[in-house]
C-alpha cells in the first residue's frame, strides 16, 4: 500500500469548504482515498501509481483554496506553529476590539431613538438626516475592511460554483450594504423617509458577531490539540553530546545517529538509544505506566522523553528525529486527530448541497414575501439576510472532528493511542473481545509460584541449592528461579560437573552434594522415589503450571512450580469488560489444560486453545461470521494477522513492533484495564459526536424556517438578522465547547 500524503489547507471556513476541497481532489485519477478535516485544516490522501503532488495543489487552488504539502515535523516546528497560532489569535482579538469600538456607537445612533435613549441633535434622524446617514456609513467601514475576507473568499467561491459560509455572509451583508447605500442616496436626494430603511448596523453587527464567534472557536480549537503540545514539551530543546572528546550542548534536532549523549540527574532523554557508560534509575511512567523507576546500566535501552533520576549516564543515539518513540507517538496522535469517523459521512453529504439549498431558500423567501405577501423591499431583504446568516454550516463541519481531536488526545494522555476516527467508532460498536493469553492476560514471563519441601532441608536452603544449580542453565525456567533467588537475597554457591539432560532437566554438584532438577523421567533415571510428590505434582499441573522435582544426594527434597503469572489487574479488567455487555474469549496456542486453568482464575468462560499463529485470524473470522463486531487484544508477532482481521486490533504496548503496527489502538501501559478505558472513551466520544450532530442539525432545521418568517405567518415574531448572526456564531462555539467536555473524561 502507498504511503499516505498530507497537506495543510488554508482558506476553509465551514463544512462546505471541506467538502469542496475533498471533491476536487477526489476527482484526480491518481488518488485513491481523500479525507479533509475542517478542525485541523488538513487533507489526507492515499496516492495511486503516477501520482504527482502538484496535481493536488492545482486541484485545491482551482477549488478556491491553498494547499501546502506537509512533511515530517520537527519539535521546533510545533513550537513555531504554536507561536504563529497565538499571533493569529491575538490579531483576531485586536480586530474584534476595533470592530466593537465602531459597532457599539453605530448601534446607539441607529437604534437608540427607538428604545428612548437620548440622541445629540446633530445625529438625530429628524433634525439632521444627512449627518445621521453619513455617521452610520463611516462607522460601517471598519467592519467591511476587517471582514473583507468574507467577500474575497465568498464571491470567489460563488464564481467557482463552490458556495460556502463566506458566500452566505458575503451575499447577505453585501445585499444589506448595497441596499443601505441606495437608501442613503435617496436621503441625500431629499427623500428623508429612507432613513428608516438603513441596514448599516446589521452589516456591522453580523460581521462583528461572526468574527467574535470565529475567535472564540479558534481559541477553543487550540485547546483541542493540547495533548500534542503536552507530549512535545516532554522533549528537551537542547542536549549534551560528546564530540571529539568534548561535551557540547546542541539543539536536540541536531543529534545524529551514533552520537554519544550525556544525561545528568533530572534531565529528560532527548532521543532513543543504548547505555554505553554509567548506571542510573529512569522514570519511564509516561511510556509504560510503571510508577517505580527502572534501573539502567550498560547495554540497556533508553526511550526518548523519559526522566533520568539520580545517576549520570552516556548513551549512544540509535533513533533520532522523526524515528524516536516520542515522535512516533506524536505522529499517531496527529493522524488520529486528522482522521474521520464513518459517522461523519452524513454531515459530509449534507454539507455538499447545503449552501446552494440555503441560497435558494433565502431567495424564495425574500421574493415570496415581496411578491406574494406584498411586503416592502426592506422587509423582504431582512428575511433574505436572516436566512443566509443563520444557516451557515460551521457547526456541522466542526461536530465530528473536534470531538475526535479531544477524544484521541485524551486517550494519548492516558497512554491509549487511538490511530483513527474509524477505530474510535468501531470500538463503540463492539460485541466481543478476544484476549491473547501470554503477555496480555499474563505477565508474559515465567516466575516461581510454588516451592514445597519433601525432606529435612529448609525452604531457604532448597532455594539456594536450586538457584546455584540453575545458574549456568540457558533454560527460560532457570531465569525464573534465579530471579526469585535474587529477590530473596540468596547467595549462590559455585557448581561443578554441570550436565544438561535434554527433555529431562539437569544434574550438577553444589558443595559436594549431587543435585537433580527436572521431571519424573529424570528422577526415574536416577532411581529417586518421587511417589510422595505425585498428588501435588498432578494438582499443580492441572493449574497450568510447569512442575519440577528436586533431589539431593539421591533423595527427593522438594517440588518447584513455575508459571506465567496472571497480571494483577487482569481479573478486574475482564469482569469490567463483561459488565459492559461484551463477550470475552481467550485465544492461545497453549494446551487446553493450561488455558482452562488460567481462564478459570480470571473469570473467562470461553477458551480457544492450541491455536497456531495463522489460526488466530481464522478464530476471529469465525466470530465475525456469527455477526459479532470483534476486538482482538494481543502483543506478539503471531497476533498480528488476528489484529488486522478484527474490527479493532488492540496491541499491548510492551509487545512487538509488528503487533503495534498492525493494531488500531496501542496501549502504552501494557495494562488490560486500558482496554476497558479505550472502549469507555470511544463510547464517550461517539456520544459527544452524536450530541454535536444533533444540535448542529436541529439548529439549522429550526433556525431556517424561523428566519424565513414561518412564525410571522401566524402572528409570531421575525428573526432579526443581527440575532441570526449571534445564533450562528454561538452554535459553532457550543459545538467546540461540548467537545472540550471530553477533557473531563474519567474511566468508570
Amino acid at each position: 500500500m502507498s504511503e499516505k500524503k498530507e497537506y495543510r489547507i488554508s482558506g476553509m471556513t465551514c463544512a462546505a469548504c471541506a467538502m469542496a476541497v475533498e471533491m476536487a481532489v477526489k476527482d484526480l485519477a491518481t488518488v485513491e482515498e481523500v479525507s479533509v478535516n475542517l478542525a485541523t485544516d488538513r487533507l489526507s490522501l492515499l496516492p495511486k501509481a503516477g501520482f504527482d503532488s502538484q496535481q493536488v495543489l492545482d486541484a485545491v487552488a482551482e477549488a478556491g483554496y491553498q494547499a501546502e504539502e506537509k512533511g515530517e515535523r520537527q519539535q521546533a516546528e510545533y513550537a513555531r506553529d504554536a507561536v504563529a497560532k497565538a499571533a493569529v489569535l491575538d490579531k483576531k482579538k485586536r480586530q474584534i476590539q476595533l470592530l466593537f469600538t465602531a459597532t457599539l456607537p453605530l448601534l446607539y445612533i441607529s437604534m437608540g431613538s427607538m428604545i428612548g435613549l437620548p440622541q445629540p441633535s446633530f445625529l438625530d434622524h429628524t433634525q439632521a438626516p444627512l449627518t445621521f446617514v453619513l455617521a452610520q456609513l463611516l462607522l460601517t467601514l471598519p467592519a467591511l475592511w476587517v471582514g473583507r475576507g468574507f467577500y474575497q473568499r465568498g464571491v470567489r467561491n460563488l464564481i467557482k460554483r463552490h458556495p460556502n459560509m463566506d458566500s452566505l455572509i458575503a451575499v447577505g451583508t453585501g445585499a444589506a450594504f448595497l441596499y443601505s447605500l441606495y437608501a442613503s442616496g435617496q436621503v441625500f436626494a431629499g427623500q428623508h423617509a429612507f432613513v428608516h430603511q438603513l441596514y448599516f448596523e446589521s452589516v456591522s453587527v453580523i460581521i462583528s458577531l461572526v468574527l467574535l464567534g470565529k475567535y472564540m472557536e479558534s481559541s477553543a480549537k487550540g485547546r483541542t490539540s493540547q495533548a500534542i503540545q503536552s507530549l512535545i514539551k516532554l522533549l528537551p530543546s537542547q542536549a549534551t553530546v560528546i564530540r571529539y572528546g568534548q561535551a557540547v550542548v546542541i539543539d536536540t534536532e541536531e543529534i545524529k545517529l551514533g552520537d554519544i549523549v550525556r544525561i545528568k540527574p533530572g534531565e529528560r532523554m532527548p532521543v532513543d538509544g543504548v547505555v554505553t557508560e554509567g548506571q542510573t534509575y529512569v522514570d519511564e511512567s509516561m511510556m509504560t505506566g510503571e510508577s517505580l523507576p527502572v534501573e539502567k546500566k550498560v547495554g540497556d535501552t533508553i526511550t526518548s522523553a523519559t526522566l533520568n533520576q539520580n545517576g549520570t549516564i552516556d548513551y549512544e543515539a540509535t533513533k533520532v528525529g522523526a524515528n524516536t518513540t516520542l515522535a512516533q507517538i506524536v505522529r499517531l496522535v496527529e493522524e488520529a486527530q486528522g482522521s474521520k469517523a464513518p459517522i461523519a459521512a452524513l454531515a459530509d453529504k449534507i454539507s455538499l448541497y447545503f449552501v446552494p439549498i440555503v441560497l435558494g431558500l433565502a431567495t424564495v423567501a425574500g421574493l415570496g414575501w415581496y411578491f406574494l405577501a406584498g411586503q416592502s423591499l426592506s422587509f423582504s431583504l431582512s428575511i433574505f439576510i436572516a436566512v443566509l446568516v443563520i444557516a451557515c454550516p460551521c457547526a456541522l463541519g466542526l461536530a465530528t472532528p473536534t470531538a475526535i481531536m479531544v477524544g484521541t488526545g485524551k486517550g494519548a494522555e492516558n497512554g491509549i493511542l487511538i490511530k483513527s476516527g474509524q477505530a474510535l467508532e468501531a470500538a463503540y460498536q463492539l460485541d466481543a473481545v478476544v484476549l491473547d493469553k501470554t503477555g496480555t492476560i499474563t505477565a508474559g514471563r515465567p516466575s516461581l509460584t510454588d516451592l514445597e519441601v519433601f525432606g529435612d532441608l529448609p525452604r531457604a536452603e532448597l532455594l539456594r541449592l536450586v538457584a546455584s544449580g540453575e545458574q549456568h542453565s540457558e533454560h527460560p525456567l532457570a531465569r525464573a528461579l534465579l530471579a526469585t533467588a535474587e529477590e530473596e537475597g540468596v547467595i549462590l554457591s559455585p557448581v561443578s560437573d554441570f550436565q544438561s539432560i535434554s527433555g529431562r532437566g539437569l544434574r550438577t554438584r553444589v558443595e559436594e552434594r549431587t543435585i537433580l532438577i527436572g521431571n519424573e523421567a529424570l528422577m526415574a533415571d536416577y532411581q529417586v522415589d518421587a511417589s510422595q510428590a505425585q498428588q501435588r505434582l498432578r494438582a499443580l499441573s492441572h493449574q497450568g503450571k510447569t512442575v519440577m522435582l528436586l533431589a539431593v544426594d539421591g533423595c527427593l527434597a522438594g517440588l518447584l512450580a513455575v508459571a506465567d503469572t496472571i497480571k494483577e489487574n487482569s481479573p478486574v479488567a475482564i469482569r469490567q469488560l463483561q459488565e459492559l455487555g461484551l463477550e470475552v474469549l481467550m485465544l492461545t496456542g497453549d494446551r487446553q489444560e493450561t488455558a482452562a486453568a488460567i481462564a478459570q482464575m480470571v473469570g473467562i468462560k470461553q477458551v480457544i486453545a492450541g491455536v497456531l499463529p495463522d489460526g488466530k485470524a481464522d478464530a476471529v473470522k469465525r466470530l465475525q461470521e456469527r455477526g459479532k463486531k470483534v476486538a482482538m487484544v494481543g502483543d506478539g508477532i503471531n497476533d498480528a494477522p488476528a489484529l488486522v482481521q478484527a474490527e479493532v486490533g488492540i496491541a499491548i504496548g510492551s509487545g512487538t513492533d509488528v503487533a503495534i503496527e498492525s493494531a488500531d489502538i496501542v496501549l502504552m501501559h501494557s495494562e488490560l484495564q486500558d482496554v476497558v478505558k479505550a472502549i469507555q472513551l470511544s463510547q464517550a466520544t461517539i456520544k459527544n459526536i452524536k450530541e454535536n450532530l444533533f444540535w448542529a442539525f436541529a439548529y439549522n432545521t429550526l433556525g431556517i424556517p424561523v428566519a424565513m418568517g414561518l412564525l410571522h405567518l401566524f402572528g409570531g415574531p421575525l428573526l432579526n438578522p443581527m440575532l441570526a448572526g449571534l445564533a450562528m456564531s454561538l452554535s459553532s462555539v457550543s459545538v467546540v465547547a461540548n467537545a472540550l467536555r471530553l477533557n473531563r473524561f474519567k474511566a468508570k
